[in-house]
């Protein structure tokens, strides 16, 4: 069996990269950041990591770990070294294998010797098994294709499928999972193709495939029916989780937090997508950085499904309570302790900058919401920062309208506009009597009407008479 070209380790790519014709390379400063980070302090347990995943998505996690943090790098590969072995996945072993060895190598304090070399005897059993098990499943599809059974032939798509999955080969994957659509006969066998799709089409990176393929599972009349809520609410996460993914490699933060926060805990069981622990993470700081403080509240703080999620992330819980409870410095503080773990994640990391800064912005305005005047020295102080640097993120936060104040940069003073509110209420005031006095109107030309009974007559066709009024005794309809 010859060796796929794509082994399914890319890293998934940003929106705007996919879109790109023919592929380009990025070239803004902050694409190219974004791709090249390294991290060195991280404090990340890869044995309990790694034991939330499986499958592909177990790979590309730690091959993008050993990529942006040189410490954990051999540890990392090496996970994916047996993992990998239990796979059809042939280029990935050896694409795994080779970076292992590098990686040591780059190592003073490991041996070469300890550095595995790539085994070409398994690599050609390996082809070999895949290409007779990829035969025998060709040939019971055509089995089941001249029966003319539908289930069955649906069926052999999608074991073509997992097959091609196994071995690396997402594209043919994909194209597998998407033929079983002509031979589902029921609701059930269409979600189950949409979930095979979305799998596939989360490994690839192609959002708008999975929110298309969401949209089309959710549209089943019988996914959300009171009968079958409890039997299918490990369907609906899975599919929120999806959806929260595409919403959140779309950056539109506000909506990947709602559907995060949609997930049930006691169904949250898909190792080759993402972890609990991932949900809690990316539900909460999308939360943090686009909700109101009263959505927070009902939607973050006092829900229950989520404290079992934050239950896996203690800290990321004490972050949450901080900011409510307006300890800005110190949630702050530890958001920053927590940056070089959560940089290792491979769908987070490319996000993370923009929602940190919202998070501070946010923290900012409700900071001061309550004041009539602020200093600027005791805010630095509480948001851990110096004077100049405050006033650059305040000047910024007044230009974009997030807070409605002025600036005294030489007693650094914050003050907030003056609202004569009086003039206010009487602008208000003379609004709505405008309103009022519209509707009235509006109201007795209706009430003459009908007392009249004066109707629109129908145009008349066939003399190509135009549009009258009448009396209703007359004309009437």
């Amino acid at each position: 069996m010859p060796l796929h070209p794509l082994s399914g380790l890319r890293e998934p790519d940003e929106p705007m990269l996919v879109d790109a014709a023919g592929g380009e390379a990025p070239s803004s400063p902050m694409q190219l950041q974004l791709l090249s980070f390294t991290v060195e302090n991280s404090s990340l347990d890869l044995d309990a990591y790694a034991g939330y995943y499986s499958g592909l998505a177990k790979l590309k996690r730690l091959v993008f770990i050993a990529k942006h943090c040189p410490t954990l790098a051999v540890d990392a590969l090496r996970l994916a070294h047996t993992a990998v072995l239990a796979t059809f996945n042939t280029q990935a072993y050896i694409e795994i294998t080779t970076k292992l060895g590098e990686a040591i190598s780059q190592r003073p304090d490991v041996t070469a010797a300890q550095a595995p070399s790539v085994d070409m005897v398994w690599v050609e059993t390996t082809n070999k098994k895949a290409a007779l098990k990829l035969e025998k499943l060709d040939n019971d599809l055509k089995n089941y294709k001249a029966n003319s059974i539908k289930e069955s032939i649906r069926r052999g798509h999608d074991d073509l499928g997992d097959h091609h999955l196994d071995c690396g080969d997402l594209s043919n994957a994909l194209k597998c999972y998407s033929r079983s659509r002509d031979y589902c006969t029921n609701a059930k066998h269409v979600v189950h193709m949409c979930l095979n799709v979305i799998r596939v089409s989360v490994l690839l990176g192609n959002w708008s495939h999975v929110v298309n393929y969401v949209n089309k599972a959710e549209a089943s009349p019988d996914l959300f029916e009171a009968r079958d809520k409890s039997s299918n609410a490990g369907i609906v996460s899975r599919l929120k989780c999806a959806a929260g993914l595409a919403e959140l490699a779309n950056k539109k933060y506000k909506s990947a937090a709602r559907y995060f926060l949609q997930v049930s805990f006691d169904h949250c069981d898909f190792p080759d997508m993402l972890s609990p622990s991932n949900v809690a993470v990316y539900g909460s700081l999308c939360a943090l950085a686009t909700f109101e403080r009263h959505e927070l509240q009902q939607k973050l703080v006092g829900s229950s499904s989520l404290k079992q999620f934050l239950e896996l992330e203690p800290q990321l819980r004490d972050v949450i309570q901080k900011f409510h409870n307006s300890q800005y410095a110190s949630c702050l503080r530890t958001l920053s302790e927590m940056k070089d773990n959560l940089m290792l994640d491979l769908y987070l990391s490319q996000h993370l900058g923009k929602l940190y800064a919202l998070i501070r912005s946010k923290a900012l305005v409700q900071y001061f919401s309550p004041y009539v005047s602020a200093d600027m020295r005791r805010m630095a102080v509480a948001f851990n920062t110096t004077v100049s640097d405050l006033e650059d993120e305040l000047t910024q936060l007044i230009l974009d309208g997030q807070i409605s104040a002025r600036i005294d940069s030489h007693s650094k003073t914050l003050y907030a506009r003056d609202v004569d509110e009086r003039s206010h209420t009487f602008e208000r005031s003379l609004a709505v009597g405008r309103q009022y006095q519209v509707r009235t109107k509006a109201l007795i030309l209706r009430a003459a009407v009908v007392r009249n009974q004066l109707v629109v007559k129908p145009p008349i066709r066939d003399s190509g008479g135009e549009t009258s009024l009448a009396p209703g005794a007359s004309g009437s309809r």
